[in-house]
Protein backbone atom coordinates (compact mmCIF):
# COMPACT_ATOMS: atom_id res chain seq x y z
CA UNK A 1 0.00 0.00 0.00
CA UNK A 2 1.39 3.42 -0.94
CA UNK A 3 1.88 5.94 1.84
CA UNK A 4 2.03 9.73 1.65
CA UNK A 5 5.71 10.06 0.68
CA UNK A 6 5.57 7.54 -2.17
CA UNK A 7 2.24 9.00 -3.29
CA UNK A 8 3.70 12.51 -3.49
CA UNK A 9 6.46 11.22 -5.78
CA UNK A 10 3.91 9.51 -8.02
CA UNK A 11 1.73 12.61 -8.21
CA UNK A 12 4.76 14.59 -9.38
CA UNK A 13 5.52 12.07 -12.13
CA UNK A 14 8.30 10.09 -10.48
CA UNK A 15 7.69 6.32 -10.98
CA UNK A 16 8.79 5.19 -7.52
CA UNK A 17 7.24 1.70 -7.70
CA UNK A 18 9.19 0.79 -10.83
CA UNK A 19 12.35 2.35 -9.42
CA UNK A 20 12.11 0.37 -6.18
CA UNK A 21 11.55 -2.84 -8.17
CA UNK A 22 14.66 -2.23 -10.30
CA UNK A 23 16.77 -1.32 -7.29
CA UNK A 24 15.69 -4.51 -5.54
CA UNK A 25 16.75 -6.53 -8.59
CA UNK A 26 20.16 -4.81 -8.68
CA UNK A 27 20.97 -5.53 -5.05
CA UNK A 28 20.21 -9.23 -5.61
CA UNK A 29 22.98 -9.56 -8.22
CA UNK A 30 25.92 -11.88 -7.58
CA UNK A 31 29.41 -10.34 -7.86
CA UNK A 32 29.72 -11.57 -11.45
CA UNK A 33 26.26 -10.27 -12.37
CA UNK A 34 27.01 -6.92 -10.74
CA UNK A 35 30.26 -6.55 -12.71
CA UNK A 36 28.35 -7.17 -15.96
CA UNK A 37 25.63 -4.73 -14.86
CA UNK A 38 28.19 -1.94 -14.22
CA UNK A 39 29.97 -2.55 -17.52
CA UNK A 40 26.70 -2.57 -19.44
CA UNK A 41 25.36 0.60 -17.78
CA UNK A 42 28.62 2.49 -18.35
CA UNK A 43 28.62 1.61 -22.04
CA UNK A 44 24.90 2.32 -22.37
CA UNK A 45 25.00 5.78 -20.78
CA UNK A 46 28.00 6.88 -22.88
CA UNK A 47 26.39 5.71 -26.13
CA UNK A 48 23.09 7.35 -25.18
CA UNK A 49 24.64 10.77 -24.56
CA UNK A 50 26.89 10.59 -27.61
CA UNK A 51 23.78 10.01 -29.72
CA UNK A 52 21.40 12.36 -27.91
CA UNK A 53 23.41 15.08 -26.20
CA UNK A 54 25.33 17.57 -28.40
CA UNK A 55 26.97 19.11 -25.30
CA UNK A 56 28.52 15.78 -24.28
CA UNK A 57 29.42 14.83 -27.85
CA UNK A 58 31.36 18.10 -28.25
CA UNK A 59 33.25 17.40 -25.01
CA UNK A 60 34.26 13.91 -26.16
CA UNK A 61 35.26 15.06 -29.63
CA UNK A 62 37.34 12.50 -31.50
CA UNK A 63 38.36 10.51 -28.41
CA UNK A 64 38.17 6.72 -28.73
CA UNK A 65 35.23 5.94 -26.46
CA UNK A 66 36.03 2.21 -26.28
CA UNK A 67 38.57 2.92 -23.55
CA UNK A 68 36.76 4.19 -20.45
CA UNK A 69 39.89 5.79 -18.98
CA UNK A 70 40.29 7.95 -22.09
CA UNK A 71 36.87 9.58 -21.68
CA UNK A 72 36.99 13.23 -20.59
CA UNK A 73 36.54 14.09 -16.92
CA UNK A 74 33.74 16.63 -16.49
CA UNK A 75 34.24 19.46 -14.03
CA UNK A 76 31.84 22.03 -12.67
CA UNK A 77 33.23 24.77 -14.90
CA UNK A 78 32.18 22.67 -17.94
CA UNK A 79 28.63 22.77 -16.61
CA UNK A 80 28.39 26.51 -16.08
CA UNK A 81 26.43 27.21 -19.22
CA UNK A 82 22.67 27.42 -19.78
CA UNK A 83 20.90 24.18 -18.89
CA UNK A 84 19.10 24.21 -22.24
CA UNK A 85 22.52 23.76 -23.89
CA UNK A 86 23.23 20.67 -21.75
CA UNK A 87 19.95 18.74 -21.93
CA UNK A 88 19.57 15.63 -24.08
CA UNK A 89 17.18 15.51 -27.03
CA UNK A 90 13.58 15.05 -25.93
CA UNK A 91 14.11 16.72 -22.57
CA UNK A 92 13.16 20.24 -21.50
CA UNK A 93 12.72 22.04 -18.21
CA UNK A 94 9.06 20.93 -18.33
CA UNK A 95 9.68 17.15 -18.20
CA UNK A 96 12.70 16.80 -15.89
CA UNK A 97 13.53 17.19 -12.21
CA UNK A 98 15.30 20.55 -11.82
CA UNK A 99 17.54 21.74 -9.01
CA UNK A 100 20.73 23.66 -8.41
CA UNK A 101 23.86 22.88 -6.45
CA UNK A 102 24.51 24.78 -3.25
CA UNK A 103 27.61 26.52 -4.53
CA UNK A 104 29.66 25.36 -1.52
CA UNK A 105 32.39 24.43 -4.03
CA UNK A 106 32.37 27.99 -5.34
CA UNK A 107 30.91 26.81 -8.64
CA UNK A 108 27.10 26.56 -8.47
CA UNK A 109 25.05 25.44 -11.46
CA UNK A 110 21.56 24.27 -12.40
CA UNK A 111 21.18 20.58 -13.22
CA UNK A 112 18.49 18.14 -14.35
CA UNK A 113 17.58 14.50 -13.87
CA UNK A 114 15.06 12.59 -15.89
CA UNK A 115 12.11 11.52 -13.76
CA UNK A 116 13.00 7.84 -13.63
CA UNK A 117 16.54 8.67 -12.52
CA UNK A 118 15.18 10.89 -9.75
CA UNK A 119 12.78 8.15 -8.66
CA UNK A 120 15.79 5.80 -8.42
CA UNK A 121 17.53 8.40 -6.23
CA UNK A 122 14.66 8.27 -3.78
CA UNK A 123 14.48 4.47 -3.96
CA UNK A 124 18.19 4.40 -3.11
CA UNK A 125 17.74 6.88 -0.24
CA UNK A 126 14.80 4.88 1.11
CA UNK A 127 16.79 1.63 1.06
CA UNK A 128 19.79 3.12 2.86
CA UNK A 129 17.77 4.81 5.58
CA UNK A 130 15.94 1.51 5.92
CA UNK A 131 19.23 -0.12 6.97
CA UNK A 132 18.77 1.86 10.20
CA UNK A 133 15.05 1.24 10.74
CA UNK A 134 13.76 4.43 9.10
CA UNK A 135 10.77 4.39 6.74
CA UNK A 136 10.16 7.63 4.82
CA UNK A 137 6.42 6.94 4.74
CA UNK A 138 5.96 6.47 8.47
CA UNK A 139 9.02 7.81 10.35
CA UNK A 140 8.85 11.40 11.60
CA UNK A 141 11.94 13.49 10.82
CA UNK A 142 13.42 16.39 12.78
CA UNK A 143 15.08 18.27 9.91
CA UNK A 144 18.00 20.64 10.59
CA UNK A 145 18.27 22.44 7.26
CA UNK A 146 18.04 25.87 5.72
CA UNK A 147 14.88 27.08 4.03
CA UNK A 148 14.17 29.69 1.31
CA UNK A 149 13.26 33.03 2.86
CA UNK A 150 11.03 34.27 0.01
CA UNK A 151 7.31 33.58 0.47
CA UNK A 152 6.74 31.21 -2.48
CA UNK A 153 9.97 29.26 -1.95
CA UNK A 154 9.23 28.96 1.75
CA UNK A 155 5.68 27.68 1.17
CA UNK A 156 6.92 25.12 -1.39
CA UNK A 157 9.49 23.79 1.06
CA UNK A 158 6.94 23.60 3.86
CA UNK A 159 4.61 21.64 1.56
CA UNK A 160 7.45 19.22 0.79
CA UNK A 161 8.01 18.85 4.53
CA UNK A 162 4.37 17.90 5.01
CA UNK A 163 4.43 15.21 2.32
CA UNK A 164 7.82 13.97 3.54
CA UNK A 165 6.62 13.61 7.14
CA UNK A 166 9.19 15.99 8.61
CA UNK A 167 9.34 19.05 10.86
CA UNK A 168 11.91 21.66 9.85
CA UNK A 169 14.19 23.47 12.28
CA UNK A 170 15.58 26.45 10.29
CA UNK A 171 19.28 26.82 11.06
CA UNK A 172 20.15 30.39 10.13
CA UNK A 173 19.84 31.53 13.75
CA UNK A 174 21.17 29.07 16.31
CA UNK A 175 21.31 31.26 19.39
CA UNK A 176 20.58 29.68 22.78
CA UNK A 177 17.11 31.25 22.75
CA UNK A 178 16.31 29.55 19.44
CA UNK A 179 17.88 26.25 20.52
CA UNK A 180 15.70 26.34 23.64
CA UNK A 181 12.64 26.49 21.37
CA UNK A 182 14.04 23.55 19.39
CA UNK A 183 14.34 21.61 22.63
CA UNK A 184 10.72 22.33 23.53
CA UNK A 185 9.61 20.81 20.20
CA UNK A 186 11.41 17.58 21.06
CA UNK A 187 9.49 17.50 24.33
CA UNK A 188 6.13 17.66 22.54
CA UNK A 189 6.66 15.80 19.23
CA UNK A 190 7.37 12.11 18.65
CA UNK A 191 10.34 12.32 16.32
CA UNK A 192 11.89 9.10 15.00
CA UNK A 193 15.15 10.57 13.70
CA UNK A 194 17.22 13.70 13.13
CA UNK A 195 18.59 14.59 9.70
CA UNK A 196 20.58 17.65 8.71
CA UNK A 197 23.79 19.59 8.42
CA UNK A 198 26.53 18.34 10.70
CA UNK A 199 27.56 21.69 12.17
CA UNK A 200 24.00 22.61 13.16
CA UNK A 201 23.29 19.34 14.94
CA UNK A 202 26.70 19.51 16.66
CA UNK A 203 25.84 23.00 17.90
CA UNK A 204 22.53 21.69 19.25
CA UNK A 205 24.41 18.85 21.00
CA UNK A 206 26.75 21.36 22.66
CA UNK A 207 23.69 23.26 23.88
CA UNK A 208 22.31 20.00 25.33
CA UNK A 209 25.67 19.26 26.96
CA UNK A 210 25.65 22.66 28.67
CA UNK A 211 22.17 21.94 30.04
CA UNK A 212 23.18 18.37 30.98
CA UNK A 213 20.37 16.91 28.85
CA UNK A 214 20.33 13.73 26.76
CA UNK A 215 17.84 14.25 23.95
CA UNK A 216 16.46 10.71 23.96
CA UNK A 217 15.50 11.12 27.62
CA UNK A 218 13.01 13.83 26.66
CA UNK A 219 12.08 12.35 23.25
CA UNK A 220 12.08 8.55 23.78
CA UNK A 221 10.86 7.79 20.23
CA UNK A 222 14.21 8.88 18.71
CA UNK A 223 16.14 6.08 16.98
CA UNK A 224 18.95 7.56 14.85
CA UNK A 225 20.69 10.76 13.79
CA UNK A 226 21.84 11.23 10.16
CA UNK A 227 24.37 13.99 9.42
CA UNK A 228 25.27 15.26 5.96
CA UNK A 229 26.90 17.95 3.79
CA UNK A 230 29.76 18.83 6.14
CA UNK A 231 32.71 16.97 7.66
CA UNK A 232 31.91 14.84 10.72
CA UNK A 233 34.92 14.77 13.02
CA UNK A 234 35.36 11.84 15.38
CA UNK A 235 35.21 14.09 18.47
CA UNK A 236 31.91 15.53 17.25
CA UNK A 237 30.52 12.05 16.59
CA UNK A 238 31.33 11.09 20.18
CA UNK A 239 29.60 14.26 21.43
CA UNK A 240 26.50 13.58 19.29
CA UNK A 241 26.17 9.99 20.50
CA UNK A 242 26.50 11.11 24.11
CA UNK A 243 24.09 14.06 24.04
CA UNK A 244 21.52 12.67 21.61
CA UNK A 245 21.60 9.21 23.16
CA UNK A 246 21.19 7.48 19.76
CA UNK A 247 23.42 6.08 16.98
CA UNK A 248 24.91 8.61 14.56
CA UNK A 249 25.05 7.77 10.84
CA UNK A 250 27.28 9.68 8.42
CA UNK A 251 26.21 10.20 4.82
CA UNK A 252 27.99 11.72 1.84
CA UNK A 253 26.01 12.83 -1.16
CA UNK A 254 25.53 15.45 -3.85
CA UNK A 255 22.26 16.92 -4.99
CA UNK A 256 23.18 16.51 -8.65
CA UNK A 257 23.90 12.81 -8.17
CA UNK A 258 22.57 10.74 -5.29
CA UNK A 259 23.78 9.45 -1.96
CA UNK A 260 27.41 8.62 -2.75
CA UNK A 261 28.43 6.87 0.46
CA UNK A 262 26.31 5.93 3.44
CA UNK A 263 27.31 4.38 6.75
CA UNK A 264 26.01 0.83 6.86
CA UNK A 265 25.01 -1.05 10.04
CA UNK A 266 28.59 -2.38 10.33
CA UNK A 267 29.92 1.19 10.56
CA UNK A 268 31.47 1.15 7.06
CA UNK A 269 31.04 4.06 4.65
CA UNK A 270 29.54 1.97 1.85
CA UNK A 271 29.57 3.48 -1.63
CA UNK A 272 26.45 3.42 -3.79
CA UNK A 273 27.07 0.97 -6.67
CA UNK A 274 23.43 0.62 -7.70
CA UNK A 275 22.94 4.00 -9.39
CA UNK A 276 26.51 5.33 -9.51
CA UNK A 277 30.00 4.29 -10.62
CA UNK A 278 32.61 5.89 -8.35
CA UNK A 279 36.30 6.19 -9.25
CA UNK A 280 39.32 7.57 -7.39
CA UNK A 281 41.66 9.14 -9.95
CA UNK A 282 45.12 10.71 -10.00
CA UNK A 283 46.10 14.05 -11.56
CA UNK A 284 46.18 12.42 -15.00
CA UNK A 285 42.62 11.09 -14.58
CA UNK A 286 43.77 7.50 -14.22
CA UNK A 287 42.52 5.13 -11.47
CA UNK A 288 44.68 4.78 -8.36
CA UNK A 289 45.02 1.59 -6.30
CA UNK A 290 42.71 1.13 -3.32
CA UNK A 291 44.24 2.79 -0.26
CA UNK A 292 45.64 5.68 -2.32
CA UNK A 293 44.37 9.25 -2.16
CA UNK A 294 42.83 10.77 -5.28
CA UNK A 295 40.00 12.88 -6.60
CA UNK A 296 36.48 11.46 -6.47
CA UNK A 297 34.98 11.11 -9.94
CA UNK A 298 31.43 9.82 -10.40
CA UNK A 299 29.24 8.56 -13.21
CA UNK A 300 25.46 8.63 -12.92
CA UNK A 301 24.45 5.37 -14.57
CA UNK A 302 20.79 6.25 -15.19
CA UNK A 303 20.55 9.99 -15.88
CA UNK A 304 19.56 10.35 -19.54
CA UNK A 305 18.40 13.98 -19.29
CA UNK A 306 21.85 15.31 -18.40
CA UNK A 307 25.32 13.73 -18.63
CA UNK A 308 27.25 13.17 -15.43
CA UNK A 309 29.90 10.86 -16.89
CA UNK A 310 33.27 10.81 -15.13
CA UNK A 311 32.20 13.91 -13.22
CA UNK A 312 34.79 15.41 -10.87
CA UNK A 313 32.71 16.35 -7.87
CA UNK A 314 35.55 18.38 -6.36
CA UNK A 315 36.35 16.14 -3.39
CA UNK A 316 39.37 14.03 -2.45
CA UNK A 317 39.06 10.57 -0.91
CA UNK A 318 40.54 7.12 -0.36
CA UNK A 319 38.93 3.73 -1.00
CA UNK A 320 39.54 1.02 1.58
CA UNK A 321 41.94 -1.72 0.51
CA UNK A 322 39.26 -4.36 1.12
CA UNK A 323 36.87 -2.70 -1.37
CA UNK A 324 35.31 -4.75 -4.15
CA UNK A 325 33.49 -3.58 -7.30
CA UNK A 326 30.16 -4.56 -5.73
CA UNK A 327 30.94 -3.21 -2.26
CA UNK A 328 33.51 -0.40 -2.28
CA UNK A 329 34.13 1.26 1.08
CA UNK A 330 35.11 4.92 1.38
CA UNK A 331 37.96 4.81 3.89
CA UNK A 332 38.40 8.56 4.14
CA UNK A 333 36.88 11.74 2.75
CA UNK A 334 39.67 14.30 2.81
CA UNK A 335 37.86 17.41 1.72
CA UNK A 336 37.33 19.57 -1.31
CA UNK A 337 40.07 19.94 -3.90
CA UNK A 338 39.57 23.71 -3.96
CA UNK A 339 40.11 23.94 -0.18
CA UNK A 340 43.87 23.95 -0.56
CA UNK A 341 46.05 26.42 1.30
CA UNK A 342 49.15 27.56 -0.57
CA UNK A 343 51.81 28.48 2.03
CA UNK A 344 54.83 30.85 1.76
CA UNK A 345 57.28 27.93 1.52
CA UNK A 346 55.47 26.67 -1.57
CA UNK A 347 53.87 23.85 0.41
CA UNK A 348 50.26 23.00 -0.40
CA UNK A 349 48.11 21.81 2.47
CA UNK A 350 44.42 20.81 2.65
CA UNK A 351 42.60 23.63 4.39
CA UNK A 352 40.99 21.18 6.75
CA UNK A 353 44.45 20.51 8.21
CA UNK A 354 44.18 23.93 9.89
CA UNK A 355 40.73 23.02 11.12
CA UNK A 356 41.83 19.64 12.53
CA UNK A 357 44.85 21.15 14.30
CA UNK A 358 42.89 24.08 15.70
CA UNK A 359 39.76 22.19 16.66
CA UNK A 360 41.20 20.06 19.46
CA UNK A 361 42.70 23.11 21.17
CA UNK A 362 40.04 25.73 20.57
CA UNK A 363 37.24 23.54 21.99
CA UNK A 364 39.17 22.20 24.99
CA UNK A 365 37.16 23.97 27.66
CA UNK A 366 33.80 23.88 25.88
CA UNK A 367 33.80 27.66 25.57
CA UNK A 368 33.93 27.81 21.77
CA UNK A 369 30.75 26.63 20.05
CA UNK A 370 31.96 26.70 16.44
CA UNK A 371 34.56 28.38 14.26
CA UNK A 372 35.79 28.82 10.68
CA UNK A 373 39.20 29.62 9.18
CA UNK A 374 39.78 32.03 6.29
CA UNK A 375 43.02 32.46 4.34
CA UNK A 376 43.20 36.11 3.29
CA UNK A 377 46.84 36.23 2.12
CA UNK A 378 49.53 33.63 1.50
CA UNK A 379 50.75 33.93 5.11
CA UNK A 380 47.65 35.33 6.82
CA UNK A 381 44.66 33.53 8.30
CA UNK A 382 41.59 34.75 10.17
CA UNK A 383 39.86 32.53 12.69
CA UNK A 384 36.28 33.55 13.42
CA UNK A 385 34.61 31.88 16.36
CA UNK A 386 31.44 31.94 18.43
CA UNK A 387 31.95 31.64 22.19
CA UNK A 388 30.77 32.89 25.54
CA UNK A 389 34.10 34.62 26.20
CA UNK A 390 37.21 35.68 24.31
CA UNK A 391 39.98 33.15 23.68
CA UNK A 392 42.79 33.64 26.16
CA UNK A 393 46.49 34.09 25.38
CA UNK A 394 47.29 30.52 26.42
CA UNK A 395 44.77 29.06 23.95
CA UNK A 396 46.01 31.26 21.12
CA UNK A 397 49.64 30.32 21.82
CA UNK A 398 48.75 26.63 21.78
CA UNK A 399 47.07 26.99 18.39
CA UNK A 400 50.07 28.83 16.93
CA UNK A 401 52.50 26.23 18.31
CA UNK A 402 50.46 23.35 16.87
CA UNK A 403 50.26 24.99 13.45
CA UNK A 404 54.04 25.53 13.37
CA UNK A 405 54.46 21.84 14.26
CA UNK A 406 52.01 20.47 11.68
CA UNK A 407 52.47 23.05 8.90
CA UNK A 408 55.20 25.68 9.00
CA UNK A 409 56.38 28.73 11.00
CA UNK A 410 55.88 32.45 10.38
CA UNK A 411 52.16 32.31 9.61
CA UNK A 412 50.02 35.18 10.89
CA UNK A 413 46.69 34.64 12.62
CA UNK A 414 43.96 36.95 13.84
CA UNK A 415 41.14 35.77 16.09
CA UNK A 416 37.73 37.42 15.89
CA UNK A 417 34.87 36.58 18.21
CA UNK A 418 31.46 36.63 16.50
CA UNK A 419 27.88 36.24 17.64
CA UNK A 420 27.05 34.20 14.54
CA UNK A 421 29.09 32.72 11.68
CA UNK A 422 28.43 33.25 7.98
CA UNK A 423 26.65 30.34 6.32
CA UNK A 424 25.68 29.65 2.72
CA UNK A 425 22.19 30.52 1.54
CA UNK A 426 21.24 26.91 2.34
CA UNK A 427 22.65 27.03 5.84
CA UNK A 428 25.92 25.15 5.34
CA UNK A 429 28.98 26.12 7.36
CA UNK A 430 32.17 25.99 5.31
CA UNK A 431 34.99 25.24 7.76
CA UNK A 432 37.84 26.55 5.62
CA UNK A 433 37.86 29.20 2.89
CA UNK A 434 40.83 30.43 0.90
CA UNK A 435 40.41 33.89 -0.62
CA UNK A 436 44.03 34.07 -1.73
Amino acid sequence: MLRLFDLSLLINGFPIKEAKAELEAIIQFSEEEHALFIQHKKEEIVVYHLQNNPFYKSLVGSINTKNWNDLPVLNKQNLQKPLSDRLSKGYSIKNVYLNKTSGSSGTPFVFAKDKYCHALTWASNSMRFGWHGINFNTSYQARFYGIPMDFIGNRKERLKDFFSNRYRFPIFNLSDIVLERFLQKFQTKKFDYLNGYTSSIVLFAKFLEKKNIVLKDICPTLKTCFVTSEMLFESDKILLKKQLGIPVVNEYGASELDLIAFENPEGEWQINTETLFVEILDENNQPVPNGTEGKIVITSLFNKAHPFIRYDIGDMGILDEKSTLQKPILKKLIGRTNDIALLPSGKKSPGLTFYYVTKSIIEDDGNVKEFIIKQTQIDTFEIEYVSEKELNTNQIDKIKTAIVHYLEPNLNFTFTRKTVLERTNRGKLKQFNSYF
